[in-house]
This record gives C-alpha cells, structure tokens and sequence, in this order.
C-alpha cells in the first residue's frame, strides 16, 4: 500500500507562507542580533520557522508537527529568561500562541479523518481556555507582597508654615512644608466605596487650535481658603469657586497669547497671602499671587479678583526685565511662587534644548505687599542683590528653576530646586559657578537672597536630572531626637534626606563609579552620588528586559539595545550611536513630589520606570534637519521635549526618544511597569509596600485604547496626597482613572473615570461639615492624554 500524496490546502498554503516570511525577518533580525552580541534564539527560530513554512505550503503535515516543537521551545526559552513574569511573557509567547491556534484550524485541511473539525474546534478551545486561564493566574498571583505593616512609631511633627491642613488647603502641597496631608479623617477604606461626584465645572480654557491642544497640561492644584476654592488654568486665568457647589464668584483672565506658550501651557497652582495687621474688609487684605505663563506676577483681591493697583507697576510685575532679549515662550512662570516672611520668591521656566546662551535662571524675590524687588540671585554675579546695572543683563544660560520651592517661615529659608544649565546635553561650555549650582537644591535666606547651603545630586549633568519636585520639610527621627530636616526625591529615583538647617546629610550617601565616555569624556565626573537611604530606581537594563506586541519587534527593541551605549547608571550620550539613559528625564520623581503622612512617619512616592534613547546631533546634521531655537522655527511647536532640540551654541543638537518608543507601534521597548507607587518608612528607609500603578485600559499598539482593566504600571505625572483617614488620593497615570489606595496595604479601593486626563496632584478640604476630594482632569500633551477643562470634586453620598 503506498502513502498518499500530500492533500493540496490553500490554507495550508497561506499558513505556511506566513510561517515563511516571520521566518525570514526572525532569520535576519535574529543574524544581526546575534553579530551584535545578543540572544540566538531569534535566528535559530526564524530558520526553523522558514522550514516548517516550506513544508506547510506543500501540505505536509511535518510542517505543523515542527511549528509545535517551535512552540513547545519557544515557552522552555520564555521561561527561561523570565519566569512566570505575566507582562514579560506576552511578546515572546502571546504572537506564537495565536499561530498555533491558525495552525489547528487549518490542520484538518490536510487531513482526511472524521471528525477532524470537532477535533480542531476543540482543541483551539482547550488551547484558548489554557492560555486565558495561565495569564489570569499568573497576573492575579503577580501582586507583590505587603513588605511590612505601617511603624509602630507615632510622631509629633511640627509643621513650620503659616498656614495648615484640613478645613483648608493654603499652599501647593497643602503648606510651604509639602506633606501633601491632610488631617481629615471623614473619608476612610470602610466608606471610600461611597465616594461620588459632588460637582463638575468646565473653566472653559481649551486650546484654540490643534497645534495649541499640542501644548496643553493644566497640572494645576487648587487652594482652599474659608469659603473660597482657587483654581487657575492653563493660561493663567484665575477662578475662585464656592468650596461646596462649584460655582463661580470671580473669574480673573491676564490676557496671555497662544505665542507665549512655552514647551507646556501649564498652571501649576497660585499662592495665597494675607497681609499682617489688616482689616478683613480692605481691599486686597487676603491676596492670590499668579505667576503667568508670559512671565509677569501679578497680585489679586482674594475676595474679588480685582487686581491690587499698589502692587508693582499697576498691579504687576515683570520678571523679565533686566533679562536682555527674551523672544515669546522662553520664559514662564508655569510654578506657584512661595512666599516666606511676607517675601514672594519666584522661579521661572526656560525653554528647554534651544540655546547655550538662553534667558538666565536668576531667582527674583519681591515684595507681598508692594511688589517692590527685594532681592534677585544671579548666580555669575554673587555681589550684586539687585537688579543688573544699566546696560547689562542677567547671566545668560544658567540653571533655573522651572518647579515649586519649599520654605521654613521659622528659618527664614527657600529650598530651590535647580535645573541645569541651557542645553542641558553639553557641557563644556558651563562656568564654574553653573557646575556648582547646576541640579542642586540650594537653600537661599529669603531676607538677603544669599545662599545658605546647596546640596548638588549629579555633577556636570548631562542627562536633564533637574530636580523638578519640591522638597518635603519634616522631623527626621534620629538617636539625638528629631531634626529638622527635607525629603528631597530626584528624577533618578534616589530619595535624600538632608538638615534643612545645614544641608548636611542625616542618611548614607554613597559614590558609584561612572563611565568617563561620550563626546566630553573629560567633562564626566569619575563618580556620581547616590542615595544609600532609599532609592526608587531599579537595576540596570538588560537584553532581556527589551518589550514589544510580538517577537518581531521585541527583537528589533534588542537589537536596538544591543547597538547603542550602555554602561549602565550615568552613561553619557554619544554622536555616533544611540545612548540609554536609564532612568530617563521622566524617570523617578518628577514635578508631582512625594506625600508623607506626618502622625505615620510614612512616605508614598509615586514614581516612573522608563529609559530614553538619545543621541547627539552634529552640529551640521541638525541644520540639514532644519533643526533651530524657537524664535527661529518653522514648524510646530509641542511633543516630547528633546525631539530635535537644537542647542544652539554648541556644536550638538540633541535627540530624545523619551520612553524608548518603537515608532511604527508606539509601544515601549522596555518591559512593564513604566510606572509604581510605593510606601516607604521614613524612621528605617525600608519600603512598606510596592505596586505597579495604572491600567493598560488607554494604553495599546498603534495608539489604540486596548481597554483591558490589567495593572501593567504606566507613565504617570502628578502627586498624591494621603489623610488621616488612612488613604492616598491619585490620580497622575495615563489610564485617566483617579483612585483611593489603602496606605496599609496598597490595595486600590475606589476609583473613577475621569473625562480627561488626570496629570495634576490632588486635594482635599472641608466645607460645612463635610471632606471633599478634587482633581483637575485637564489632560497633558506629553502624557498622550485627552486634554479636557473639568474640575470635579467628590464627596461621601
């Protein structure tokens, strides 16, 4: 009896073709992969895979038998490298999986038995209900542990601001201390499943155009004071609000243009103060301070909005002056100034990436009544306390400060969280007073403008290490007894605690080596600090921590690790080649801050895990590109900051993958999470609890919302704040969810849909009795969030 030939399959055919040419890209992709020092599983399987390709188009069923021994090897290797890790697995085993369920359907096709289509239907079913129900498992048992029970310990810290928590809420972080606390107790994890929306307004700022909605991210914070919610939008309108129904009592609108708009329309929050001595009833006794995003402070009635004409010039003033030539855009007050001693101290954003020789950083101080200068400290010009003579300007090109500072009213101190210098990827054109200041917190007495103490985080950073969150005043527990200290968290994840007396350090600080290469290798230091109290960062990236929706582009992400240059913590950008900068600039601790619950002794960071992936541009290679600073442009304004930033004045441009996308599906090349929230114990710097935080619900390839209510961990920026009762309000991830999570346990236990996304820090007061929780839902460009106009805020039904 002789075998019968092979059955002809059109299926089969287009199968095996498919097969065929996976094979091929894995055959290629794998070869340079391997000659790049990488994993030879790729090209091993993409000759497999061509093989059983040829012989499914044939319609021999080896074909089939081949892809399952393909399969079977395909999960030995996934588990390989990465265990039962359910995000890590689904590149190298969910794409494979679906080609195996393609293969038993059309394997009746070459067969001739009864009953061969019952047999396929049942087995893709049984093959389906398998993998649904391993993926479910391992991610429902993926949840990290509860590390340890919240501290014993119960402290008794003393909060040095003016103002307090609890029926209000007078400052950015709840006070100039920056707890993010709230006292209340009404909202607790046994009734926080009542929450519902008490009500909703639309401020009615909402970018003009699509290339303005390019820009937009309100981030804002409100305040609360008596019987009055402030709120200020993206362009520096004011809004004062009935704490209890949302509605309207004063709107105040400074006129800001679309062309002042620098890299984000953004208003963080305003700051609020009373003047000493005064009758309640005087105009402009209680005073909102606004900084605006076309560089002007501006002082208002807190009870009417009308501006206070004996402020300044009219009402204002302008920081610019005294800057030189400052084309739109380049310089905002995005930030709340902070106001110690009945002294406004503000800070102001330079636009990032466009010129060595950018507006200066100086920090400006005036009057809370009169508006008047009290101080400026232009760093290249430590004699002077004033404005620069006739003629001359402010030191160009130095580190500023874009975020919020912190201040002790009894000290008499301003903490400052320095940026960099102007391009913040070159740096040997820096002077020796920029390497100084450059990414540190520096300590300026508010009544001279002088600097008390500075504490720097990265030497001669050329990464965007800028401190951007403000630090947190605290008592530091120690042997002697408490210390009047800061938390001061940092994009690269490490967490400081410093006297905030001295600047001296109260935790172990440590020294790593750092690789001395790029196109400065003169420039980098031999050692970098880091932080031997707590750190949120993770270790470093390896070939198998490379992502992707399948093992094509997860190899391509490999490939792209394997060719660029990495060496680990601090490496440097190069010209030639792609670097990794690991964390990256959105990395760690951002704007948003920490919260820290003063009664617990307790610290939640909210945090980000992504790298980037960077280059250099020569100088003549960014001209051809028509790479040029702002005022120079053609082109759009907006995206990520760094795509193309032409650092003009030095001899690179500089290019930022921020988050390491693959441009094709828009996906990460990192493997989840992109983003955590984590409890620490202040006393012992241990972490309490660590969990991944935000859903893969707004999150997929292609920018398609893939809906799934599965915590894969996502980019996030905004604060939390915590309360008495127990809980920690966030929202801040890309999901546009805000949620209540357990402090003891991490455990999410409320949550909502917002109508847009929710980059901004939280807050929360009390009116007539009753503990309300609001959130800006405004969106950010950055984030890749719908960008909305909605103030919502929630009570207990």
């Amino acid at each position: 009896m002789t075998n019968a030939p092979p059955r002809r399959s059109i299926a089969a055919l287009i199968l095996g073709i498919v097969f065929g040419l996976i094979g091929l890209v894995l055959t290629g992709g794998g070869a340079w992969l391997l000659i790049s020092g990488g994993s030879p599983y790729y090209l091993v399987t993409g000759i497999a895979l061509i093989v059983a390709g040829v012989l499914l188009a044939r319609g021999r069923k080896a074909g089939g038998w081949l892809y399952i021994v393909i399969f079977a090897v395909t999960l030995l290797w996934a588990y390989w490298e990465v265990g039962l890790d359910p995000w890590a697995l689904v590149p190298r085993v969910v794409a494979p999986l679906v080609l195996l369920i393609a293969l038993q359907l059309v394997w009746p096709t070459l067969d001739r038995s009864a009953g061969r289509w019952r047999r396929a239907w049942v087995g893709v079913a049984v093959t389906f209900a398998v993998a649904i129900g391993f993926f479910w498992s391992i991610a429902g048992n993926f949840i990290p542990p509860v590390l340890q029970g919240l501290p014993d310990a119960r402290y008794a810290m003393a909060d040095p601001s003016i103002g307090t928590t609890g029926a209000d809420w007078p400052a950015y972080g709840g006070t100039n201390s920056a707890r993010r606390y709230s006292p209340l107790a009404q909202i607790t994890p046994a009734n926080v499943g009542n929450l519902k929306r008490a009500w909703l307004i639309h401020t009615g700022d909402l970018p003009a155009s699509a290339q303005i909605r390019n820009t937009y991210g309100a981030e804002n914070t409100p305040l609360k004071i008596g019987d009055t919610l402030y709120v200020c939008t993206p362009k520096s309108m004011v809004i004062a609000l009935d704490p209890a129904t949302g509605k309207q009592k004063w709107r105040f609108d400074p006129k800001v243009s679309d062309e002042a708009i620098p890299y984000t329309a953004a208003c963080r929050g305003v700051s609020y103060y009373a003047v000493p001595g005064a009758a309640a009833d005087t105009p402009c006794a209680q005073r909102i301070i606004l900084g605006t995003l076309d560089a002007r402070i501006m002082a208002l009635d807190a009870r009417t909005g009308q501006q206070c004409r004996d402020f300044g010039s009219n009402g204002q003033v302008r920081i610019t002056d005294g800057m030189g030539q400052v084309p739109p855009g380049y310089v905002s007050i995005t930030s709340p100034p902070t106001i110690v001693r009945g002294v406004i101290v503000t800070g102001h954003q330079v636009l990032d990436g466009q010129d060595r020789w950018a507006p200066s950083g100086v920090i400006q101080a005036y009057g809370a009544v009169t508006g008047k200068m009290r101080w400026a400290w232009d760093m290249m010009h430590p004699e002077r306390s004033g404005p620069p003579p006739a003629g001359q300007t402010y030191a160009r090109g130095t580190p500023n400060m874009w975020t919020i500072a912190s201040g002790d009213e009894q000290l008499g101190l301003v903490y400052l969280p320095m940026g960099n210098s102007a391009a913040d990827y070159y740096s040997s054109l820096r002077r020796p007073e920029e390497n100084r200041y450059a990414t540190s917190l520096v300590a300026i007495d508010v009544m001279t403008g002088k600097p008390r103490w500075n504490f720097q985080a990265v030497r001669k950073d050329v990464w965007d290490y800028d401190f951007g969150a403000q630090a947190t005043l605290i008592d530091f527990p120690t042997t002697r007894g408490p210390v009047p200290a800061m938390l001061l968290p940092s994009k690269q994840g490490d967490i400081y605690v410093l006297d905030r007396r001295t600047g001296r350090p109260l935790t172990p600080i440590g020294d790593i080596k750092a690789p001395q290469i790029g196109v400065e290798p003169e420039q980098r230091a031999a050692t970098q600090r880091i932080s031997l109290y707590h750190t949120l960062r993770k270790p470093d990236l390896t070939e198998k921590d490379m992502w992707g929706m399948s093992p094509i582009d997860q190899m391509i992400c490999r490939i792209q690790f394997r060719r660029a240059s990495y060496k680990g913590f601090f490496t440097p950008p190069e010209a030639d080649r792609r670097s990794i900068e690991y964390p990256g600039y959105n990395g760690g601790t951002d704007w948003g801050g920490i919260a820290v619950d003063p009664a617990r002794g307790v610290i939640v960071a909210n945090y980000n895990d992504m790298p980037n992936y960077v280059r250099l541009v020569p100088r003549k290679e960014a001209n051809k590109k028509g790479w040029a600073p702002r005022d120079q442009a053609r082109g759009e304004i907006g995206g990520a900051e760094g795509a193309g930033d032409p650092q003009a004045h030095t001899p690179y441009a500089i290019d930022v993958n921020a988050g390491w996308r693959l441009p094709f599906t828009g996906l990460l090349c990192k493997q989840p999470p992109y983003g955590g929230i984590r409890a620490i114990d202040i006393a012992t710097g241990k972490t309490i609890w660590d969990r991944p935080f935000g859903t893969a619900r707004t999150n997929g390839p292609f920018g398609i919302p893939s809906m799934l209510p599965l915590t894969i961990g996502t980019p996030n920026n905004g604060g939390s704040v915590v309360t008495a009762g127990g809980l920690i309000f966030v929202a801040a991830a890309t999901d546009n969810l805000i949620r209540a999570i357990d402090l003891k346990t991490g455990k999410t236990l409320w949550q909502d849909v917002l109508p847009a996304g929710g980059q901004a820090t939280p807050m929360t007061y009390s009116q007539n009795g009753k503990q309300y929780l609001v959130i800006m839902a405004g969106g950010h460009h950055f984030m890749q969030t719908p960008v909305g106009d909605e103030l919502i805020a929630y009570a207990l039904n």
